[in-house]
């Protein structure tokens, strides 16, 4: 970084360079920004401990009324003719999370906005505002009406770039092509991630990437990259193939999407703010598996017309499969799910056909006898895909919905499960936005899968719950291939996918076979105590804990009696240690209760410290893998200074407590 910039005496520092170069910086020193217009294309540049980051990438956009991604000028103060620019706002708050969805509850964060103007060739505005605390980046377009028309207008493209210096791997998860994969099903978040790449390897199906995006840049700088903030007024993005000229672009859908219907840019009224794109930067994964950029950028939309509540949930489909889906074989999770105390069962798909909706209310009256609500899966709708399994044609008009929703809420289900959306256009996102908003009427949390990923949901709609937007837990029961990736798969979401959004994995399993019987099929490659650790290293206010029914006279008391408190909702989070995709060891406090926990996915056991402060001089439950006598509940003495060795065996894992 040019020695020219000097530290603030205030918060957050502010340099004019001839009213065409800003200079930001956040009030720990660490983290600056430089925007510049260099011949009419505004760029910015990011870095960290005085390290480029991010080289000059731009800013601006097109659209169907004007080009305001080149021929630009910095918005001059006509009194001075040099740009006179100041705070727009302070943010210095503590934040209360009411609903307790997120992997902190309450956190202090100071944060900072600025305004930076500019004027297109013809004279019209936009604004880039930014957003910037110590270890976050966050920018958006604030685009005023120009004059009295238009009142509307259409966002062809951004050209918001990033611009990762020389020397940067990556870890990425590719977008794939429209209509593709099962049933024509995709996209769907649901490919393989590739982890420690060079930029210039082309993704998998030259798509892209999709959002969350990982990055590690020369002296291990972090950067994850993301948006929040998308909601039924614009398209969801992701992250075009790298350019050596200009590194990643924002990419809007592709035109396929949908099966062709809709369009893939965006329609905004005038005036208009877009989305957030968010940088999280730091020199340790620390800040990228704390941050809580997508929630602090965004509000709630209305407000929850019941107290939604988290918990647990039994699922038979995970191992049972289609075949479960009958009275009998759902009346025997209801009652797991009231044997372990927990607080939902969900039925999945082909329950309109196979059980009916008769025996539904009655199953659902049971349930409520045992202290269970019933959540149902629906299919999303009927043209976007070729998925077979019913009920469809539910979720996909309002009229459908009302019908739907009411009769649940009359039974007393609460919650739902819908499947098959299959694109990121500005059409999808307002499906997810009207079933939730209608959802809410009545009284149902939603959880949505084969989907996009959530972008501030979590607060921007109060019954909203998770969506999978990953390679969830169906393919441990699926192939044997993708049972021997769980661990790193696990081990890399705490970093990427987990860290921007709550995450429906879909299950700790128990089973040691994937099997109704539990001897057939392959087998699950990880220990349990790994798939225990797992249901606190992936976070989710309503987590599903795929136990069988058999599990209760097979697994030992203590690992029972562990998956039966296991909370779901978490006041504090704090890394640890780890590295994507081989291990990761986290820190989440639940109340008065601190729970650490640890996933190996590496071939050999790993050693580690554990510095817990709160734990000096005391002894606490430690789950751990005996090598040679499975799976074991010991005691841990922490020292004075709060520290602790640890053991965690291959695709294994800990616990304490």
């Amino acid at each position: 970084m040019k020695k020219t910039i000097t530290l603030a005496v205030l918060l957050l520092s502010v340099t004019m360079m001839m009213a065409q170069k800003i200079f930001l910086t956040s009030s720990n020193g660490r983290l600056e920004v430089m925007i510049e217009n260099n011949g009419g294309q505004p760029t910015y540049t990011v870095y960290y401990d005085s390290i480029e980051v991010i080289s000059p990438s731009r800013l601006g956009f097109e659209a169907d009324f004007g080009d305001f991604s080149k021929g630009m000028t910095l918005k001059e103060n006509p009194a001075n003719d040099t740009l006179s620019l100041m705070p727009s706002g302070f943010r210095d708050a503590t934040y209360i999370l009411r609903y307790k969805k997120l992997k902190q509850s309450t956190y202090m964060k100071t944060t900072h906005s600025y305004e930076i103007p500019f004027r297109n060739a013809k004279g019209q505005e936009m604004t880039v505002e930014f957003r910037m605390s110590n270890n976050n980046l966050a920018f958006r377009y604030v685009i005023p009406r120009p004059g009295d028309n238009p009142k509307c207008g259409v966002i062809r493209r951004e050209v918001s770039s990033f611009k990762f210096a020389e020397g940067t791997t990556t870890f990425l998860c590719p977008q794939i092509g429209p209509m593709t994969g099962w049933e024509r099903t995709k996209p769907s978040y649901e490919e393989d991630y590739e982890v420690d790449q060079p930029m210039t390897k082309p993704s998998r199906f030259g798509q892209g990437y999709t959002f969350p995006c990982l990055f590690k840049a020369p002296s291990s700088i972090w950067v994850l990259v993301s948006e929040t903030g998308v909601d039924g007024s614009y398209v969801g993005s992701h992250l075009s193939d790298y350019s050596t000229e200009t590194g990643y672009t924002i990419a809007f859908p592709q035109a396929g999407e949908n099966n062709g219907i809709g369009s893939a840019e965006a329609g905004i009224p005038l005036p208009y703010s877009t989305p957030w794109r968010t940088i999280t930067i730091g020199n340790s994964l620390k800040p990228i598996v704390e941050t809580m950029i997508p929630y602090e950028l965004v509000s709630a939309k209305y407000a929850a017309t019941t107290d939604y509540k988290p918990g647990r949930y039994t699922w038979s489909w995970l191992v049972w499969q289609d075949e479960s889906i009958n009275y009998d074989d759902q009346k025997q999770f209801v009652d797991l799910a009231a044997t372990m105390g927990y607080e939902y069962c969900l039925v999945d798909n082909w329950w309109d056909e196979r059980i009916g909706r008769d025996r539904i209310e009655e199953l659902s009256k049971y349930a409520q006898s045992k202290g269970v609500s019933l959540m149902l899966w629906y299919n999303s709708n009927g043209y976007e895909n070729d998925a077979p399994q019913t009920p469809r044609d539910c979720m996909s008009t309002a009229i459908a919905r009302d019908r739907e929703m009411a009769w649940m809420q009359k039974i007393g289900v609460k919650g739902i499960k819908v499947d098959f959306f299959g694109g990121d256009k500005q059409l999808t996102m307002q499906l997810y936005e009207d079933i939730l908003f209608d959802a809410n009427r009545y009284g149902l949390q939603v959880i949505f899968h084969g989907c996009t990923i959530p972008r501030g949901w979590e607060i921007m709609y109060p019954n909203y719950v998770a969506s999978e937007a990953v390679l969830a837990s169906e393919n441990v029961f699926f192939s044997e291939g993708h049972a021997k990736s769980e661990p790193f798969e696990l081990c890399m979401h705490p970093f990427i996918r987990n860290a921007v959004g709550t995450m429906d994995w879909g299950g700790t399993i128990m089973n040691k076979y994937l099997s109704r019987d539990n001897k057939s099929r392959h087998r699950r490659y990880t220990t349990d105590i790994f798939e225990m650790a797992a249901a606190i290293t992936n976070q989710t206010p309503i987590q599903c804990i795929a136990v069988q029914p058999n599990n209760l006279e097979e697994l030992p008391q203590f690992e029972l009696d562990f998956l039966k408190s296991v909370p779901t909702t978490w006041d504090k989070t704090r890394f640890i240690d780890g590295y994507p995709g081989k291990y990761v060891v986290l820190a989440r406090k639940h109340g008065d209760d601190w729970y650490v926990a640890g996933l190996n996915a590496e071939p050999q056991a790993k050693t580690l410290t554990v510095e817990m402060k709160e734990w000096a001089n005391k002894t606490v439950d430690y789950y751990v893998d005996d090598p040679k006598k499975g799976p074991m509940l010991r005691q841990l003495k922490f020292d004075k200074r709060g520290q602790a060795k640890v053991t965690i065996q291959p695709n294994g894992g800990i616990i304490l407590k």
